[in-house]
């Protein structure tokens, strides 16, 4: 059996600019993670490529100086992560070549749950019951990552259900922090980290519906952010589904400032979602 190609990391080199991306096949959109050179020349070819492949979203992670000449390209800012590049800011700005991609289903009822969160309680502390084992993860727990990655997410816009794909993102760099509960990963929390740009994506939350009024998440992400601290990683960033009030919850509590959201931006368990955008300097953290 042929594995579904989910996405592919390329490298353009020309002589006027030179980018590096992700033609992420699976969620139909091309994803510019860093670039240098001529800003007008580099969007050309962006564009012609999100055409070849009939790609519906295209996104770019902007800096600072360069967000002028890409709204004057009919690029929009979706969020804003401060200190992205090496302390400096950088803006996810994006164009849809669909209308349907482009128009969002349930953007209000994104609103009303952003509302709510922002106006709850930081101070919401549980204490997790001691039959819960925290612990960072290691590759002989790729299996059962990826079980439970299986169980919480039958759609996901990564192959997570698959061990080896696991143990790759082990091998790029990728720290995995995880409860257990008799010897099973009840819940697990990732970040996947740039040390070229410094900063880290803190992603691939996934906790089992009957250990999710424990508060772990919130715990999981805390050994996240010291591991990072600890590799001079000050911006920590993470993207949420914007429907889910319990993960946007967590993140408020834990001091990420809500920063935008990306329409449509990936597939979720049986639909495109809408996703916050989560930031925090973890410069700002008093031990």
């Amino acid at each position: 059996m042929k594995t579904k190609k989910y996405y592919e990391t390329i490298k353009i080199k020309q002589e006027s600019y030179y980018f590096e991306c992700a033609l992420d096949h699976f969620n139909e959109r091309i994803r510019v993670d860093y670039y240098l050179g001529n800003v007008a020349m580099l969007i050309e070819r962006v564009e012609a490529l999100a055409k070849e492949y009939k790609f519906t979203k295209l996104i770019i992670k902007v800096r600072n100086e360069h967000l002028y000449s890409f709204l004057q390209s009919g690029y929009m800012i979706e969020s804003a992560l401060k200190g992205y590049f090496q302390g400096s800011d950088g803006f996810f700005v994006t164009k849809y070549t669909s209308q349907d991609r482009r128009n969002s289903l349930y953007w209000a009822a994104g609103d009303d749950i952003v509302e709510a969160v922002l106006k709850s309680d930081r101070k919401n502390e549980k204490i997790i019951p001691d039959e819960y084992r925290i612990r960072r993860a290691e590759k002989s727990d790729s299996k059962k990552l990826a079980n439970l990655y299986g169980q919480v997410f039958q759609i996901y816009p990564t192959p997570l259900n698959e061990p080896k794909y696991v143990e790759k993102t082990m091998d790029e760099g990728t720290i995995y922090w995880i409860y257990e509960k008799e010897s099973n990963i009840v819940s697990a929390a990732s970040a996947e980290i740039d040390f070229g740009q410094r900063n880290a994506e803190l992603t691939n939350c996934a906790t089992l519906e009957e250990h999710r009024k424990h508060g772990l998440m919130k715990e999981l992400m805390k050994k996240l952010e010291q591991d990072l601290i600890e590799q001079s990683i000050y911006c920590s960033y993470t993207i949420a589904r914007s429907l889910s009030y319990g993960m946007n919850a967590a993140f408020h509590q834990l001091g990420y400032k809500y920063t935008g959201r990306m329409t449509n931006n990936c597939y979720i368990f049986d639909k495109l979602e809408d996703m916050n955008v989560w930031v925090k300097d973890l410069s700002e953290v008093v031990s």
